[in-house]
């Protein structure tokens, strides 16, 4: 058969692999099959396998490469970068026969003819005969070289392809994935630049990549060129879609939104001329205006979001996609699609669990990768040719890393970067070997010194942090079996957004209990008043606060109102569509100081847990507008993003006018009863609540018990005395006589009831409790999740019948 030395994409489909590489069969698969669905791939053509085997060939080169190889040190790699030196040399001293560039040439030609472009820019990208499989990513293992023009610069980057073929880096990796076979060869996609030097490009994966949870998906983006974003040398912007509603126009499926600092933006060279492929890029600072401007709009996101839903529907299989917006034509286009490697790998019915059993002081921190904690020496090392200084089991600290630091990266017992976001170099390698690491802190060079003991801990969720010292910290390890859930729901307590992916994955009924009060201190930091008053507050620092913190706003309260709803939309997303009962703020005044500008604002109350909280402020002059901004929140992520399934609860609701007040003033705010299907929900927590439950019943839809007030009120202790801690005990028969009441109220007037308050998640005698007197559901700790419905499940077992029903 005659070898074929080009192939154009419309002429490749995936099953060329074995010619054009994995990257340039999905290229041309795209190309060729998803055009018609309005996705644009810049065209290209690729030059073959054949063409690298023919090179190889004519410079005899095939049996001394695989000599060559043969002599590599395949456990220790302690001769890699002598064999891969060696080998990049004989490749690079090698000819091209006048018959390849010939091929070369026309096929490049034909291109611009086809794109009505003289010496058309082109992207000249590697793309092996191993790469991009279900079971390994060879991403950035070769090179790429972008804005290559004419035919001199041409040859020179499918040369220097051809090169990288043998870097360390690419060597070590196809031992290790087992890939070492001499029939390993090489294509090279010469595909049209997209002038993203003017515009955006970046990354997109069709799950969240730290979970594996599958119903979102994650775009980054930065300004210029897309090897900033690829390699981790910025921290871009992201955005979470919810692809259940993507293709829905009447809703909104953002969930969150996130500006990056966007530090460099690589750009175009202006020595065009040069045959040196690197001089055909460079990386500038970005201003500061751009760094603080978001570099998509929503039509953008989505139309990227919906593109990456149909290419995954495509395949079959989540996705690594790279994208490029033009800024010359405003047109978006995909320039890669892979399959995505770590979460296909892991093992989902296994959770282990890491956590601090104490805190020192914070260094720093960034983005969270891999939910564990390290700790030990820091080992600052700007360049890879330093990595030898790094000792196994150190941590790694540097600006930004790349593939050639893979070798490296292994040794490290955590990672630590200044620059990079979740799609970054440092994060999927990480990701990949199950390291921790810590990414886009910032200032990570500047605080951590050479040999400093440090704790790393990315399991306090989102937020990676690194302390001073090496802490100590429990492990524990759980198989999630297959469980048949019990008649009563088992739902969960959930305080943090952030880790909201991760448990709905766990055997559920939904969340009984998300708290506000967590968003507000840890997302808003801000006062609502302090929003809502800005021009009355005279501290020049909390205005320079709240101004840095509402850079992307037009108008502070929309700040207030965007990070509640992200933050209960994530959720409600993640246990879609189950029900999350979200509670609103139940801060108590001396908590509320807290907040940025609260101090200003607040009342000085001699008892804050018996003074102005929950039902309370809702309706007072006081904090009414306040509370306006939570009630748009909520109807935003009901109404606008369609999260029917969030339903609302009432804390310390103290009489019957008070709950009636409490309705009417959600009213105003938009929010109807029954409407849609909202549901409103009361807290019982004070003994009036219970001896009035009946009537409490004919105003809420609802019940929930908060144990750890009633128990409280009930023993008349306050629960955070550390001298009366011994009395505190929801076992007391007083408390329990309440909750068995409440529970009996419920089911007499027809309404749910459940408990989210701590003591199940401690005592499974408690829980028994729960389950013979019939409460509809319980909602445990993450923690005490799996305990729970083992506990539930023995009970209904020994089912008694509850004296209501008798």
């Amino acid at each position: 058969m005659k070898p074929e030395y080009v192939m154009f994409f419309e002429e490749i489909g995936i099953l060329d692999s074995k010619l054009v590489g994995g990257k340039n069969a999905s290229l041309g698969e795209m190309f060729t099959q998803l055009k018609s669905k309005g996705i644009a791939v810049p065209d290209g053509f690729a030059l073959t396998s054949d063409a690298y085997r023919c090179f190889l060939r004519s410079n005899n080169l095939g049996i001394p490469l695989f000599d060559l190889l043969d002599t590599l040190d395949k456990i220790e790699f302690s001769n890699l970068s002598e064999v891969g030196s060696q080998a990049r040399a004989m490749i690079m001293n090698g000819k091209f026969s006048e018959e390849i560039q010939n091929c070369l040439f026309h096929a490049y030609r034909k291109l611009c003819q086809k794109t009505g472009v003289d010496n058309l820019d082109v992207a000249v990208r590697s793309s092996a005969t191993a790469e991009d499989l279900p079971s390994a990513s060879f991403a950035g293992r070769m090179d790429s070289f972008l804005n290559i023009r004419g035919e001199a610069q041409l040859l020179s980057a499918v040369h220097r392809c051809y090169a990288s073929l043998f870097t360390d880096r690419a060597i070590k990796y196809r031992y290790e994935m087992g890939f070492e076979s001499d029939d390993l060869a090489i294509s090279v996609g010469v595909q049209q630049m997209v002038r993203s030097d003017k515009a955006s490009s970046g990354v997109i994966f069709t799950i969240d990549p730290d979970s594996g949870f599958n119903n979102v998906a994650v775009i980054t983006s930065s300004w210029g060129l897309g090897e900033n974003v690829v390699q981790g040398k910025v921290t871009p912007d992201e955005w979470i879609i919810f692809k259940p509603t993507l293709f829905d126009e009447k809703l909104n499926p953002i969930l969150k939104s996130t500006c990056g600092r966007k530090e460099m933006t690589l750009s175009y060279a202006q020595i065009i001329g040069s045959n040196d492929p690197e001089m055909s890029t460079v990386n500038i600072e970005t201003p500061k205006q751009r760094q603080n401007t978001f570099t998509l709009n929503s039509n953008e996101v989505i139309q990227l979001a919906r593109w990456s839903c149909l290419i995954e529907r495509h395949y079959g299989m989540a996705m690594d996609i790279e994208w490029a917006k033009d800024g010359v034509s405003d047109q978006l286009y995909i320039l890669q699609a892979r399959p995505e490697t770590v979460h296909k790998k892991k093992n989902n019915q296994v959770r282990i669990t890491y956590k601090l059993k104490s805190k020192s002081k914070l260094i720093t921190s960034g983005i969270a990768l891999g939910e564990k904690i390290a700790a030990g020496k820091a080992r600052i090392i700007t360049d890879p040719k330093m990595g030898y200084l790094l000792k196994k089991g150190e941590i790694l600290v540097t600006d930004i890393t790349n593939p050639d630091w893979d070798p490296i990266l292994k040794k490290a017992a955590a990672i630590i970067t200044n620059k990079g976001g979740r799609t970054s170099h440092a994060a999927i390698v990480a990701r990949e070997l199950g390291t921790v690491a810590v990414v886009g802190c910032g200032n990570a060079l500047e605080s951590i010194r050479d040999g400093q003991d440090v704790t790393v801990s990315c399991s306090e969720g989102k937020k990676g942090k690194v302390y001073q010292g090496v802490l100590e910290w429990d492990i524990s390890e759980e198989v999630i079996p297959h469980m048949n859930m019990p008649k009563t729901a088992v739902m969960l307590n959930l305080a943090d957004p952030d880790r909201a992916f991760e448990l709905s994955q766990y055997p559920n009924s939904g969340v009984g209990l998300m708290r506000l009060e967590f968003v507000i201190s840890n997302s808003v930091q801000i006062h609502p008043l302090a929003l809502l008053n800005y021009d009355k507050i005279n501290d020049e620092d909390v205005r320079l606060k709240i101004k840095e913190l509402t850079t992307n706003f037009t108008k502070r309260e929309e700040y207030f109102i965007d990070k509640v709803a992200e933050a209960v939309s994530i959720v409600a997303a993640a246990f879609y569509p189950k029900d999350v009962i979200v509670r609103l703020s139940d801060f108590k005044s001396d908590e509320y100081v807290n907040l940025i500008g609260g101090d200003i604002f607040e009342p000085k109350e001699e008892n804050p847990m018996l003074g102005l909280r929950g039902a309370s402020r809702y309706y007072s002059d006081f904090y009414k507008d306040a509370f306006a901004l939570e009630c748009r929140a909520i109807k935003k992520v009901r109404e606008e993003m369609g999260f029917y399934n969030v339903k609302l609860m009432i804390p310390f609701c103290r009489t019957l006018e008070e709950g009636k007040l409490v309705i009417s003033e959600l009213e105003l705010n938009g929010l109807f009863q029954n409407e849609k299907g909202l549901e409103i929900y009361v807290m019982i927590e004070i003994p009036a609540n219970v001896i009035l439950a009946d009537q409490f019943a004919g105003i809420f839809d609802g019940f929930s018990i908060g144990s750890n007030d009633l128990t409280q009120l009930t023993l008349g202790i306050d629960r955070n005395s550390e001298s009366l801690n011994y009395l505190f005990n929801e076992e007391n028969l007083a408390v329990k006589f309440l909750i068995k009441e409440s529970i009996h109220s419920a089911k007499k007037s027809g309404i749910k009831i459940g408990l989210c308050g701590q003591a199940p998640s401690d005592n499974p005698a408690f829980t028994r409790f729960l389950v013979d007197e019939g409460i509809d559901s319980i909602s445990f700790s993450p923690d005490a999740l799996l305990k729970g419905i083992k506990s539930i499940t023995e009970a209904e077992r020994h089912i008694k019948t509850p004296k209501w029903m008798l």
